[in-house]
């Protein structure tokens, strides 16, 4: 069966015209006239105007601030609406034409003609400024020009453009909260005006202006002389509403018609009209938009050329919007003619005899593989195996083969069987952890496993959030590849010899196919990032090691874990029970809004942060303002929200028990930026330890029948031995020579007194300071994790690099040489990119400043227990030991040991760990053992 996939581009057709189209966050644009629709005309252009400040205030304030932000701290909730709305206007309306305007500052000819004009306004929220950049970054990356002229606001710059474009006989959209643009409207000009955040736009026409003030859209400004706008601080004439001055208007003709009447108009409202008069005509200078700006770019220059594809990746991924970068992607075309090619190859479903000859003739080069089938928490089965061999020579289709597994015969699984197990034969795959474990429980084992584009993916862009294989195939292949878990963006189809229409076979042999060009195209990659080595040395060997401990799991006493959920249950009500009586009344303690109630309104507390929706009450607020009042109700608050989060992890603890009586967790390699592994469903990672309550959960974790004890390993102080390692510091390497406490040895070289006088509260600072100087601690976050003041917390960073320069030097220079080269890098040479780090954006690029400080150690860190989970796991099979490893937390691992083996484990562990690398400083291994991880802990 011959199959041609051919890939189609992802962007949705134009809306017909008056067609709705409803987005994701319920966009709608409502049409108050009839007069005009959306859908460019045929043969005119269209030009859409957008006034970034106006819509980016809104977006800001439409969006809870805490609800919008990336994994290192960047606000994006004023980004993420305006990029939002600008995407659901891109496509409802398909303009040809777009631009952007901003504000430069408040400082225009406007606050010379009138000082007090925009006065009322208070300062930006410290959220918003820096999220300007980030949206004019969106705009970059989607090609959209942005204009800006000192000395005038965004709404010249629209006025100027909208008046040029319609002498030119364009349509003409202006998308602003500004009700100053309604006197730009005309037939041809039509406003769409934001009623309900960015979500809501109202198109603006000159009958609807007509319908809703009573006058022409050129008379606007008049009317908005004569009432005022508060918002820009503009005083009307006292008593004169909107229905007062369209009537004026209308009598008069216009404001000057007014003027010159002032003495005919009668009562109350013509004495104050005359009273006011000079701030009236003040207002009508100010309100009045420039229409003749001289622009580096006229309405020809405002073509849209399309979006630049890999700039969209790169923005989206470092802001984390995914779901919108697949909206994007759904609905608006895209320039690249690369998108229209497909993946051509010939497949063949196998059987029998066939299926080893095929192998035997096609799968001397590296091959790809996709399994189908179903795998999860370190089980699974596979239904079938697609294999896909790279094309013979250009643009001759690749090979390609699919077999059935469930119904596969002797022959076929025999030939499968072998090839599978043969390292000899290169094989490569997508996210292998899964489809391995599959093929595994279904008495599959494969070896010759040279690649997994996935984690090459992330090794070269280890700061994306998503390596899926439909995702990556467009990044790096430029084709679309149809997905089941992402069909919003992607569409394939398939013309078929011998069916109607392809199955799962079919796609899998696509997927296939993909898997080997991508690999293909992610060579190159790898090397110039200095990645292979990582790659072929550690994370694929890891993978394998990985799927093992997840098949295995830990044995848990689901007794002990059933009490314990009846006890945090207890806890929660009497905690709630406690807080409803310092108050006096029963609330939802879940609830801000009634938290704000209680604490701010009747309790009267200080404020904390302000947010969008009130006072915040998250954890170390409510732990602050108890530091600050000691009051009770906070007391049982704090001690129903510990409850409670203890009580929610022993339920999901309970939900992922197996059959076998063991929770199978799921590790991930492609999280982390800085190559930590994390675990997820549940998480093991992030069971308690620091509490005696939280250290209950883990004595539920136990050794397993026909095994003797738990026993649990870690390195001690490995990021500060590694710190000591990279500055060379001669302090800090002494100290952990000498086999003196760390911080004990520390602290009486910064206070200057010997070590036996290093008090407690010394040590504790110390700490604090030397782990937060590697995550890059400034001394006002210092002085807040030690409640001392800014200047104490400045003099002890002070004297600490005073006695330790080599620490100093080394955190200056990593950041210096991070920007030289754009990465930094483990003891390992992974690498991590930091872009940011030259960026006009302040807040980005001091956070970009921080991982810089942090990734080469936290990196090496991880790197360092990886290789040691690789030599462990080694060591256990060359002696062929029964135990095993169980569990990876960070620097710490959880081994079942058997009956017997319990020295020559911790020997072998002992060893294996602290050899992992080669310091200048040793590494030290603590070893624990017992019935249950709490136990065993040290």
């Amino acid at each position: 069966m011959s199959v041609r996939a051919e890939e189609k581009s992802g962007a949705a057709a134009p809306p017909a015209v008056g067609t709705p189209r409803l987005s994701d966050m319920g966009h709608r644009v409502s049409d108050v006239s009839e007069t005009t629709t959306p859908g460019a005309s045929a043969t005119r252009p269209r030009l859409l105007l957008i006034d970034g400040h106006s819509l980016a205030y809104r977006a800001f304030y439409a969006l809870p601030v805490e609800n919008f932000s990336t994994a290192t701290g960047q606000v994006t909730n004023a980004v993420y609406g305006f990029t939002s709305m600008l995407i659901n206007v891109l496509r409802d309306e398909a303009p040809d034409h777009v631009a952007v305007a901003f504000d430069v500052s408040r400082q225009t000819f406007r606050t010379e003609t009138y000082a007090e004009y925009k006065g009322n306004r208070s300062k930006s929220p410290e959220e918003f400024g820096p999220q300007v950049s980030l949206i004019k970054e969106v705009l970059a990356a989607l090609r959209v020009p942005v204009l800006e002229k000192p000395g005038y606001e965004a709404d010249d710059i629209l006025a100027t453009l909208a008046t040029q474009a319609s002498d030119a006989g364009y349509e003409v959209l202006i998308c602003s909260g500004d009700r100053d643009t309604f006197q730009l409207v005309r037939d041809n000009v039509t406003v769409l005006y934001p009623t309900r955040g960015v979500s809501e736009l109202s198109r603006m026409t000159p009958a609807a202006v007509e319908a809703k003030y009573g006058l022409l859209p050129e008379r606007y400004p008049d009317l908005a002389a004569l009432v005022g706008e508060t918002s820009d601080n503009l005083p009307g004439i006292p008593g004169v509403g909107p229905k007062t001055a369209a009537k004026w208007v209308g009598l008069y003709g216009d404001l000057d018609g007014i003027v010159a009447s002032a003495d005919q108009i009668k009562g109350k409202a013509g004495q104050s009209l005359r009273d006011h008069l000079p701030q009236v005509l003040i207002n009508r200078q100010v309100n009045g938009l420039v229409r003749d700006l001289d622009l580096p770019l006229g309405p020809a220059d405002l073509r849209l050329p399309g979006w630049d594809r890999e700039e969209v990746h790169q923005v989206f991924d470092g802001l984390e919007f995914r779901v919108l970068r697949e909206r994007l992607f759904a609905t608006l075309a895209t320039p690249e003619p690369e998108a229209e090619e497909g993946f051509d190859l010939t497949g063949e479903k196998l059987t029998g005899e066939a299926v080893g000859a095929w192998l035997q003739a096609n799968t001397d080069v590296p091959v790809g593989i996709t399994v189908l089938g179903t795998w999860k928490a370190g089980h699974g089965d596979a239904t079938g195996l697609a294999i896909a061999a790279p094309e013979p020579s250009p643009g001759k289709p690749g090979p390609a083969a699919f077999v059935n597994l469930v119904e596969v015969d002797p022959d076929a699984l025999a030939a499968v069987t072998g090839w599978l197990a043969d390292a000899s034969k290169p094989k490569v795959l997508h996210d292998a952890k899964g489809p391995l474990t599959a093929l595994s429980d279904r008495g599959l084992a494969v070896e010759g496993i040279i690649g997994d584009t996935a984690l090459a993916a992330y090794l070269c862009l280890p700061d994306q959030r998503s390596y899926d294989l439909a995702d990556l195939t467009v990044r790096h292949l430029g084709r679309a590849l149809k997905a089941e878990e992402a069909p919003v963006n992607e569409q394939l189809t398939l013309d078929m010899e011998e069916t109607a229409g392809p199955d799962e076979g079919d796609l899998a042999m696509v997927r296939a196919r993909a898997v080997i060009d991508l690999w293909g195209a992610l060579q190159s990659d790898l090397a110039a990032r200095n990645a292979s080595g990582l790659l072929t040395d550690v994370e694929l060997p890891l993978l394998g090691v990985l799927r093992v401990m997840e098949h295995h799991g830990i044995a848990i006493d689901q007794d002990a874990l059933g009490d314990l959920d009846s006890y945090f249950a207890a806890a929660v009500a009497d905690a709630g029970k406690q807080a409803f009586e310092a108050i006096g009344k029963e609330i939802n303690l879940g609830s801000p809004k009634q938290l704000q109630v209680v604490l701010f309104d009747e309790l009267d507390m200080p404020k904390t942060k302000r947010t969008k929706t009130g006072y915040t009450t998250d954890a170390e607020a409510l732990a602050d303002l108890f530091a600050k009042t000691e009051h009770p109700f906070l007391a049982h608050l704090l001690r129903h929200r510990d409850a409670t989060k203890l009580r929610q992890t022993v339920e999901g603890l309970l939900k992922a028990v197996g059959d076998d009586g063991r929770v199978h967790t799921t590790y991930l390699q492609t999280i982390a930026a800085t190559g930590r592994l994390s675990s997820t469903e549940p998480n093991l990672q992030n069971i308690p330890v620091r509490t005696e309550e939280g250290r209950r959960i883990r004595e539920t974790f136990v050794v397993g029948p026909d095994f003797e004890c738990l026993l649990t390993a870690d390195y001690s102080q490995i990021e500060m031995r590694i710190m000591a390692h990279l500055s060379n510091d001669e302090g800090l390497i002494e100290a952990f020579r000498s086999g003196e406490d760390l911080h004990r040895f520390v602290g009486s070289r910064v206070f200057a007194v010997e070590p036996a006088d290093v008090t407690a509260e010394m040590r504790s600072k110390i700490k604090a300071m030397s782990y937060g100087l590697a995550y890059g601690l400034s001394a006002f976050g210092l002085s807040r994790q030690l409640n001392i003041p800014v200047d104490e917390a400045k003099t002890l960073m002070e004297d600490y690099f005073d006695r330790f320069g080599g620490v100093r030097d080394y955190l200056r220079g990593v950041v210096d040489e991070a920007r030289r080269t754009g990465y930094t890098e483990t003891i390992l040479g992974r690498r991590r990119y930091l872009p940011d780090l030259v960026s006009d954006n302040r807040q980005r690029r001091e956070m970009a400043e921080r991982m810089a400080l942090n990734a080469p150690i936290q990196g090496s860190a991880a790197d360092i227990v990886k290789v040691a989970m690789l030599e462990v796991d080694r060591k256990l099979r060359e002696e062929g030991l029964r135990s095993r490893m169980l569990l990876q937390v960070h620097d710490e691992l959880v081994l079942e040991v058997s009956a017997g083996e319990l020295d020559q484990v911790k020997t072998l562990v002992g060893q294996a760990m602290g050899g992992a690398a080669e310091l200048n400083v040793p590494l030290d291994v603590s070893v624990g053992v017992g019935r249950s991880w709490h136990e065993a802990a040290h």
